[in-house]
């Protein structure tokens, strides 16, 4: 039996991905490796949003090529959305295999099975070249997975993007957008639950733009919340200008939709908002986050930002941190520019030098972490509700939950409390985890 080892980059999304083609290759009779030593097969499932993703993934690769020099017969592969935006050119690479894009996943199988000469084709093994990187909708809801035992899952509802971010590559690597439809994510989720899911995430590029009807992605988040044996209903990533006032009014309607809203500022300067080609302006961004607050108090904010963007000013740089410090967010994700190729900003004037980018981050970072840390250590004391994950990788006595606002929670526990929903009273806090019962 031939066993494969996957390397996911990258979002939520890729996770999902990679975890259907986990299935699919199950499915098909191979085995899955759980380290790349034990692997005839390793796989890369890639990211282009991010310069430093594409390029840990082409580092990754290099290392794997000194490998099957010394295992001839190992096969290689890209996935994914660098492998969607650089096809053909990454078979450049000698020790590569196989390149397939972000919509043809479930045609793995065939191609491992031709590279492996399973399909009856002589004598392939480790030297054949498969690239497969078309575009072809529809083929999202084509595969199924999920991990047995897990008690959270990410249901892919929608692919794609039609918003024109002058930074964002995403339009190129996963085409425009197509939604599922509703009988058919909520009938999905149904077998989730059958097999023990809790928690389900919603997954989408633009996750907002479900259906592309106003009110469709609510009418999807009313339907799933009736759903008997969802306990928790999360989603990701969202756009703010898909924050209508339906979207806002459901976290106070809803009650298995979870007090936490991620929500992408970039920046908080407008004239950076404009050059990014953001539908939203500053007022509008405050004005989201002030009705979130008032439809459901004590709802965890977080964000991303980009700093260093061509043309940004001290002036404008002030203006994001003046923005971070007034909402005081849960978390945020800092990013420091990186241009992708083919995207408007890539060749825009005034390119902010790297250790402007530097200090940039690191002083955002610091606001960031302040806010973190004062929200965290606000909650010791108090008993919160986590939906028991795992076991936790701080040790062997210890397990993993979520509170609803998404705040992590390592406590001492055991193995069968994995899927229950538990009050675990806080001790004590960091910027990144909470800890009870220690």
């Amino acid at each position: 039996m031939k066993k494969v080892f996957i390397k996911t980059y990258g979002c939520q999304m890729n996770v999902r991905d990679s975890e259907a083609v986990t299935a699919l290759l199950r499915a098909r009779g191979y085995g899955i490796a759980g380290q790349e030593t034990d692997a005839d097969i390793i796989l890369l499932n890639t990211c282009s949003v991010r310069d430093l993703a594409e390029q840990k993934a082409l580092g990754k690769m290099t290392g794997l090529a000194h490998t099957k020099k010394r295992k001839p017969g190992l096969i290689l592969g890209y996935l994914g959305c660098m492998a969607q935006s650089r096809g053909a050119e990454l078979l450049k690479l000698p020790a590569v295999n196989l390149v397939v894009g972000t919509q043809k996943f479930h045609h793995i199988p065939d191609y491992l099975d031709e590279l492996t000469g399973r399909s009856g084709v002589p004598a392939a093994t480790g030297v054949g070249k498969i690239v497969d990187i078309a575009a072809e909708t529809g083929s999202e809801s084509a595969v199924k997975h999920h991990t047995p035992g897990k008690v959270t899952a990410y249901v892919s509802i929608m692919q794609g993007c039609d918003m024109a971010c002058t930074f964002c590559i995403v339009p190129a690597t996963r085409g425009s957008e197509r939604s599922r439809v509703i009988p058919e994510i909520v009938d999905e989720i149904r077998q989730l639950v059958d097999t023990g899911v809790k928690e389900v995430t919603l997954l989408g590029q633009i996750v907002t733009s479900f259906g592309r009807k106003k009110s469709e992605f609510v009418k999807l988040l009313t339907a799933v919340d009736a759903i008997p044996g969802v306990e928790r209903i999360r989603f990701t990533s969202p756009h703010p200008q898909g924050f209508g006032d339906d979207l806002v009014a459901a976290y106070g309607d809803l009650a298995k939709l979870c007090e936490h809203a991620h929500l992408p500022a970039q920046s908080g300067s407008d004239r950076i908002l404009q050059a990014m080609r953001r539908s939203y302006n500053r007022a509008k961004y405050l004005k989201i986050i002030e009705k979130l607050r008032a439809a459901r108090p004590g709802i965890a904010l977080t964000t991303d930002i980009i700093v260093g963007f061509p043309g940004e000013t001290e002036e404008d740089f002030a203006a994001t941190a003046d923005l971070l410090r007034a909402v005081q967010f849960d978390q945020g994700y800092i990013f420091k520019y990186s241009k992708r190729r083919d995207t408007p900003a890539a060749t825009m004037p005034d390119q902010v030098p790297e250790v402007v980018k530097d200090d940039r981050n690191q002083v955002a970072l610091a606001i960031v972490n302040a806010a973190a840390l004062c929200h965290n250590t606000g909650l010791i004391g108090q008993t919160v509700e986590i939906l028991v994950e795992g076991r936790s990788a701080k040790g062997a006595k210890r397990m993993l939950g979520r509170t609803r606002t998404n705040k992590i929670v390592v406590f001492a526990g055991t193995e069968p409390q994995a899927g229950q929903l538990l009050p675990i009273k806080i001790e004590r806090a960091t910027t990144v985890a909470l800890y009870g019962n220690d």
